[in-house]
C-alpha cells in the first residue's frame, strides 16, 4: 500500500497536510509558498525516490463554496494526463505481444483504412505524425459519452482523411488520439480501457487513478475552477502580441481554419466550457484524452513501474525490453504544429524539453491542460504527480515547472 505521509520524517510546513523525507524540503517549501501565496486553491503534490514516497503534500481547499478541504485522496479531472494513462495501457499490450508499434492501425480495425489511412502504423498515429489532429464532422460532448452516439463517433473517425502526408510532419492530436488509442485498444482485446488499467496497474500499486471514474469516489473529487472564457479570451489576445508560445498559439488558434482550431474546439463543450469535464457524464465516460480522475499520490505510484525497469514490490508490470523505447525520443519537432513549441513523443509519451520537468533526456509522462502533471525520470528512478483545482491557461503550468525545478534541486537527486 502507498506509504502514508505521517511515516515521512518531517512534517510538511504550513499551510500544507503531510510530509517530506530527509533533503527534500526545498520542494515541500516551494510547494507550501505556492499555496500561502493564493496560487493554489487547493493541491496535491507527491514524490518517489527509488520506490520510497519522499514528498506527499496537500493543502488548500477542494471545493469553494462548501469550504471543503484538501485532503491526502482528493483527486481531480487530469485532462491530457490521460493520455499518459493510455499510453501505459498500450505499453503493456505491446510487452505481452498483443501489439506491435508498426503494424498498420488497419489490421486491427479495418475500417481505419478509409480515406488513405490504411498504411498509417501504430506508432505513427501515437506520436501524433498521422496529420489526424481533428475531426471535420462536427461533434458534441454527447457524442463522446454516450453509448449510443458511438457508431457515430467511430464512423468520423473513420472518414477522416490526414492533414498531411502520414510520418511526415507532428502535430498534437490533442482530442483526437483518445478517440483513436481506445477505438484500437478495444478491438485489440476486447476489453474496456479503463477496467483494464485499473486491473492491471492501478489496483495493484494501490493507486488510486480511474478512467472512467465510478460514484463511490465522486466524494473525493475536487471542484474544477477554469478561467472563465472571457478571462481565457483576454490571457489569448494579450499573449497573441508578444513572441511566447503562448503567443505563438493564440495567433494559430485565432487564425480561422487553423490546425490548432481543428485540434483542439471538436467537440464542442457547450456553455459550460472546459468544466464539462468536471461533470459526471464526462467522468463517468473512459474519454482517453482527458476524463481520468487522479490524486497525486495515485499519479505518482500509478509511474512507479516505468521508473523502476517494471518491477515494484517484487511484481513486474512490464519488461525491460518494453520500456526501453521510453527513453528515447521517437519523434521530435522544434515547432510542433499545434502546440507551436518544442516537443517530442514516444509510443504515446510525452518527451519534453530539459528545462521543463526533467533534466534527463530518459524521462517521460505526460501533462494535462491547466497544469497536472504525471510523469517518471528511469535515471533518477523518481515519479512525480501533482493535482490541483485552479487551471492555469498556458501550455505549461509556470506552478508545476516550479516544483520540479525545486524537486531537482533537492540534495538527494543533485548528489546523484
Amino acid at each position: 500500500m502507498a506509504p502514508l505521509a505521517d511515516q515521512l520524517t518531517n512534517p510538511a510546513p504550513a499551510p500544507c497536510g503531510g510530509g517530506y523525507a530527509d533533503g527534500f524540503a526545498p520542494v515541500a517549501e516551494r510547494f507550501a509558498a505556492q499555496l500561502a501565496a493564493g496560487d493554489e486553491i487547493g493541491a496535491g503534490f507527491a514524490v518517489y525516490h527509488r520506490g520510497r514516497c519522499v514528498v506527499d503534500l496537500w493543502g488548500g481547499r477542494a471545493d469553494v463554496a462548501t469550504d471543503r478541504p484538501w485532503t491526502r485522496d482528493t483527486r481531480t479531472v487530469v485532462f491530457s494526463v490521460t493520455k499518459g494513462l493510455a499510453a501505459m495501457a498500450l505499453t503493456l499490450l505491446a510487452d505481452r505481444g498483443a501489439l506491435d508499434w508498426d503494424a498498420p492501425v488497419a489490421a486491427a480495425w479495418p475500417g481505419f483504412a478509409a480515406a488513405g489511412k490504411g498504411a498509417i502504423t501504430v506508432r505513427t498515429l501515437v506520436n501524433h505524425q498521422a496529420g489526424l489532429l481533428g475531426l471535420d464532422a462536427p461533434l458534441t460532448m454527447d457524442d463522446c459519452v454516450r453509448a449510443d452516439r458511438q457508431d457515430h463517433l467511430r464512423r468520423a473517425l473513420e472518414q477522416q482523411a490526414p492533414a498531411w502526408a502520414p510520418g511526415t510532419r507532428q502535430g498534437y492530436h490533442a482530442i483526437t488520439f483518445g478517440m483513436y488509442v481506445r477505438e484500437l485498444f478495444e478491438r485489440l482485446t476486447g476489453d474496456d480501457l479503463g477496467g483494464f488499467l485499473r486491473r492491471e496497474l492501478f489496483a495493484p500499486l494501490a493507486a488510486d487513478v480511474d478512467l472512467g471514474t465510478p460514484a463511490e469516489v465522486d466524494a473525493q473529487i475536487a471542484t474544477l475552477y477554469p478561467p472563465s472564457n472571457r478571462a481565457r479570451l483576454g490571457h489569448m489576445l494579450r499573449a497573441a502580441l508578444g513572441s511566447s508560445t503562448e503567443g505563438k498559439l493564440a495567433r494559430a488558434v485565432l487564425r480561422p481554419g487553423a490546425w490548432p482550431r481543428a485540434a483542439f474546439l471538436n467537440p464542442r463543450t457547450g456553455p459550460a466550457g472546459l468544466a464539462v469535464y468536471d461533470t459526471i457524464p464526462v467522468r463517468r465516460a473512459a474519454l482517453a484524452w482527458a476524463s481520468a480522475t487522479a490524486s497525486a499520490h495515485g499519479l505518482a505510484r500509478a509511474y512507479l513501474p516505468f521508473a523502476s525497469g517494471g518491477v515494484v514490490d517484487d511484481r513486474r508490470y512490464v519488461g525491460a525490453a518494453a520500456l526501453a523505447p521510453l527513453h528515447q525520443r521517437q519523434g521530435w519537432a522544434e515547432r510542433d504544429l499545434v502546440l507551436q513549441k518544442p516537443i517530442g513523443w514516444t509510443h504515446g509519451f510525452v518527451k519534453e524539453e530539459p528545462s521543463m520537468f526533467s533534466p534527463n533526456l530518459a524521462s517521460f509522462g505526460h501533462p494535462g491542460m491547466g497544469g497536472a502533471l504525471g510523469w517518471c525520470d528511469p535515471v533518477a528512478e523518481l515519479t512525480i504527480g501533482y493535482v490541483m483545482n485552479r487551471l492555469d491557461w498556458r501550455i505549461r503550468s509556470p506552478r508545476a515547472l516550479a516544483l520540479c525545478h525545486a524537486l531537482y534541486a533537492c540534495a538527494p537527486l543533485r548528489e546523484r
